[in-house]
C-alpha cells in the first residue's frame, strides 16, 4: 500500500478537515498541513491511522458526561486545479464539416 505523507498532501494540494465523530457534537476544523509538517516532519503519514492519535475534540472533553470518540478526517482534493490541468492544452475546433449545411 502506498504511504502518503504530509508533504504529499501539501503538494497535492488537498484540504483536510478533522471531524468529531460524536453525534451531539460534529465539530469540524480545517487542518493547517504546513503547521503539522513543522511539528511532525514532512515524512509523517497523512492517512487516518497516522493522524488519529493526534486529535481529540475539546468541545466533547469540556462537556460533562459525554464519551469521547475517535475523530475522522475529510480530504477534499483541489478540483479547480485538476480541471485547469485537464483543460490546459484544450483548444476549440471550429472546422466546418462537409455534411453541415446551413
Amino acid at each position: 500500500m502506498l504511504h502518503k505523507t504530509l508533504a504529499d498532501t501539501l503538494a497535492a494540494p488537498e484540504t483536510v478537515y478533522v471531524n468529531c465523530a460524536h453525534p451531539m457534537c460534529g465539530k469540524s476544523t480545517k487542518l493547517d498541513i504546513a503547521a503539522l509538517i513543522d511539528r511532525l516532519g514532512p515524512h509523517q503519514g497523512s492517512m487516518h491511522q497516522d493522524l488519529v492519535w493526534l486529535f481529540g475534540c475539546s468541545k466533547c472533553k469540556a462537556a460533562e458526561g459525554r464519551n469521547r470518540r475517535a475523530p475522522f478526517f475529510t480530504c477534499i482534493p483541489d478540483y479547480d486545479g485538476q480541471q485547469r490541468q485537464r483543460n490546459r492544452d484544450w483548444k476549440p475546433t471550429f472546422e466546418k464539416r462537409e455534411d453541415d449545411h446551413l
